[in-house]
């Protein structure tokens, strides 16, 4: 199975990325496209998953909100946050999700550790999580929908956004904990050398990948 790979320049709008995400899954679930991990960065925008409590967006006027399919309830993305959306074929690797998950979890876990940061599970809790002064906080989510056992949406990864943009909501639903990244944790990577550590340790929890010139995506 191969795997495209391409990198969005700029900021990419959510609501253009999903219609551009449901289009390549369409063409996976045809056989006229490959497996795809898709890398963007969107201006600042909540997005509400279809466990989101209404009572969990706490400024509604902050930064625009979208509905969206994927699992999981309220979260943040924005410039400094890198998102990889992953539309793989599950139909070809098990049709287990739970074991997809854990793949993509081990998949953050490890690249966190190319930059001296120890992510960890949670049980209960999707994502990976850092302990740190002043009690353990969330670097990376996780938020998955599947069509025709393709999976699309995908994980988010805190390199260096504003982290005052959080407190418009309860990300994921967990008020006891915080939100944290690469950069308040000490860690000054750029974002280019975030994705070259997530190419290099995708493949041993996926599949063989290849790369493809950056803006491509389409």
């Amino acid at each position: 199975m191969t795997v495209e790979w391409a990198v969005e320049p700029g900021l990419q709008p959510y609501a253009d990325a999903v219609r551009r995400m449901e289009q390549r899954v369409a063409a996976i679930h045809a056989g006229t496209a490959d497996e795809f991990a898709w890398l963007v960065e969107h201006p600042p925008l909540y997005t509400a998953g279809t466990s989101a409590r209404k009572d969990d967006l706490l400024a509604p006027g902050r930064f625009p909100v979208h509905a969206t399919g994927r699992g999981g309830e309220f979260t943040y993305h924005g410039p400094g946050q890198r998102v990889v959306y992953l539309m793989l074929d599950l139909a070809r690797r098990g049709r287990d999700v739970r074991r997809f998950v854990r793949a993509i979890e081990a998949w953050l876990i490890a690249t966190l550790a190319e930059f001296g940061v120890r992510g960890e599970r949670r049980e209960g809790r999707v994502g990976i999580w850092v302990e740190r002064p002043g009690g353990e906080a969330k670097i990376a989510a996780v938020g998955l929908r599947l069509r025709h056992w393709i999976s699309y949406h995908g994980v988010s990864l805190n390199v260096a956004p504003d982290l005052s943009h959080y407190a418009g909501i309860v990300p994921c639903g967990i008020a006891e904990h915080g939100v944290t990244s690469l950069a308040e944790l000490g860690v000054a990577a750029s974002m280019a050398e975030v994705d070259d550590a997530l190419k290099r340790n995708f493949a041993g929890a996926f599949a063989v990948t290849t790369m493809r010139p950056a803006g491509t995506a389409r």
